[in-house]
């Protein structure tokens, strides 16, 4: 028990009070598992809570590894695959959740719109003008209007490039500062390209329920651990330019800390510069680990960033941060800026 709880031993230690909270749950389950239910069936009821009691003591993050049970529904022609989600232990995720309705509520309306502003870090890559190979960070500040139901107009957006940063070992180009500066309102192209639960940023018909957030994340996903990076990304997703009302922020947290492989990272920092806590998982395919930041105090989203953790995948140094994000500002407008016609160079 000592060798686990070191193990998950840069997750916070729970206050007193949360402790007891889950204690008297836990013993509530423990006291007759498997009502009703007779025999071997209510043994294996018994044993499984003292399973439950037992990760949660050692402070692992997730105490049943995620499964997958297929089912077959009558008259279906394909088994129908459900992830059951595991059991979270404490970490930022769970606390973002029990803060999520702590925050002012955005109540928008059908016709208006929402407005995000952040800022944002990518790696770019390419040749210069004379061919040779290039890489640099680039940095830009965008305002997207995004209406809250589909029936409104399209997605609109403007910004502005930052100054770059180099990409390690690499120096920063010339052609990285040719297109600085604010650029017009135009029409946001990857709008309708969007997942069809991202096609409107009010996003209010997701499950409240954390079990059920969890299978939606895992839609037309398998047990793979591709599967599992998939399911992350999907969060970043409703977490990036998409608006969750405190029930549906607080389900997806919560079903986000089940999620296998997920960590609480004590120090993280988002593209504005703005110190947090985060909960992080790492993408074995490109070698970093995704993290989404929260602020210390509040548990408020502010972003995220990645940090590599395999050179070799990367191409970048351990620890060397290559992509960034910040949320900056949420808000509701009755419309959008107007936008050049086509003939103009929609």
């Amino acid at each position: 028990m000592t060798q686990l709880e070191r193990f998950r031993s840069e997750v916070p230690q729970p206050d007193p009070a949360r402790v007891r909270r889950y204690e008297q749950r836990l013993l509530a389950a423990i006291t007759d598992p498997a009502a009703g239910v007779a025999g071997p069936a209510r043994e294996r009821g018994r044993r499984t809570s003292r399973l439950r009691l037992l990760g949660l003591a050692a402070g692992l993050a997730v105490a049943v590894t995620a499964g997958v049970v297929v089912v077959t529904e009558p008259g279906a022609e394909t088994p129908q695959i459900i992830h059951p989600m595991p059991v979270a232990a404490f970490g930022v995720l769970e606390r973002a959740a029990e803060h999520a309705g702590r925050t002012p509520e955005l109540h928008a309306r059908p016709g208006q719109f929402l407005v995000f502003e952040s800022q944002t870090m990518d790696p770019a890559y390419g040749s210069d003008r004379e061919g040779r190979p290039m890489r640099y960070l680039s940095r830009a500040k965008r305002k997207v209007w995004l209406p809250v139901r589909g029936d409104a107009t399209g997605g609109v957006i403007e910004g502005a490039i930052l100054e770059p940063k180099p990409f390690p070992g690499w120096p920063v180009p010339p052609e990285a500062r040719e297109n600085a500066g604010p650029g017009g309102p135009s029409k946001l192209a990857d709008f309708d390209h969007r997942a069809e639960y991202l096609r409107t940023a009010y996003v209010s018909r997701l499950p409240t329920e954390p079990q059920k957030m969890y299978e939606h994340l895992y839609t037309r996903l398998g047990n793979d651990p591709q599967d599992h990076t998939e399911a992350w990304a999907r969060v970043r997703g409703l977490l990036s330019e998409a608006y969750l009302p405190k029930a549906q922020r607080a389900a997806l947290f919560r079903a986000a800390a089940a999620i296998p492989g997920v960590v609480t990272v004590g120090h993280a920092v988002d593209a504005a510069g703005r110190a947090g806590i985060a909960a992080a998982r790492i993408d074995p395919v490109i070698g970093q680990r995704d993290e989404f930041v929260f602020d210390r105090e509040t548990y408020l989203y502010l972003g995220e960033w990645s940090v590599v953790t395999d050179a070799g995948l990367a191409g970048a140094p351990v620890g060397a941060v290559l992509t960034s994000s910040a949320r900056l500002r949420v808000s509701v407008a009755d419309q959008a800026p107007a936008v050049a016609s086509a003939a103009k160079g929609d």
